[in-house]
């Protein structure tokens, strides 16, 4: 077993894979925090941007929430809720208008049946279940002297981790795109405030890249570590 041990090469991958993990995420937070310091010049808050873009949507049926935490917004569409954290709801920076609107964004996709959408839904529970089963799979399949059927059904079903990631990438980057571009059609916010909305989503959409690229990396290692009919 050549790749087992500490002096196993493949774990570069996964050391890359966190390295552009936590620069995205760092530069997720330091552009928030940049974007957190300017105040909209019409006082709009993180409610007020949602409820616009709702509005201008013609979207009646999805409420709008205030739920507790830091940046844990997210929108359900299985009760049609848009829920807003304590650092967006109530604050009037262009940073929060910015998470907000994305958050609208997946209303929109929602109410516009929009097929990235309902392909990443259908694929939670296939990602959910291929994750649980493919390690210990892959570990029974160790075990059991290297017993490739095993494995290859191991990495197979990991597989799935990285095809939901990959559906996620357009959802995301569209949701953004259309909060920005009601955002500029109307007047609730300068265009230089639409600039800056657009370089906090964009900051925001590479933690998905990364998340991608991370579970790529993962499954490659995975590849060459066992994917190999002949262990010698």
């Amino acid at each position: 077993m050549p790749y087992f041990g500490f002096f196993d090469p493949t774990y570069i991958l996964v050391v890359v894979g966190i390295i552009l993990s936590l620069a995205a995420s760092g530069y997720v937070n330091s552009t928030f925090r940049k974007f957190d310091q300017y105040r909209s010049q019409q006082g709009v808050t993180g409610t007020d941007a949602a409820r616009y873009i709702l509005q201008q949507s013609l979207i009646n049926d999805v409420s709008v929430r205030r739920i507790s935490g830091d940046l844990t917004d997210n929108y359900n569409g299985g009760n049609k809720t848009l829920n807003l954290s304590d650092s967006s709801a109530n604050s009037d920076s262009v940073a929060a208008i910015g998470v907000a609107a994305h958050e609208c964004g997946h209303a929109v996709q929602d109410a516009n049946n929009y097929w990235p959408m309902r392909l990443r839904t259908s694929l939670v529970p296939v990602a959910n279940f291929g994750n649980s089963l493919s390690m210990p799979l892959i570990l029974v399949g160790i075990i059991l002297g290297f017993n490739q059927t095993l494995i290859h059904i191991g990495i197979f079903l990991f597989s799935f981790a990285l095809l939901f990631q990959l559906v996620t990438l357009p959802v995301e980057f569209n949701a953004s795109a259309r909060a920005i571009h009601i955002l500029s059609d109307g007047g609730l916010l300068t265009q230089e405030e639409v600039v800056m909305v657009r370089k906090v989503l964009t900051a925001a959409a590479l933690t998905y890249v990364a998340a991608a690229l991370s579970t790529f990396l993962q499954l490659l290692r995975l590849i060459l570590l066992f994917g190999g009919h002949d262990r010698d």
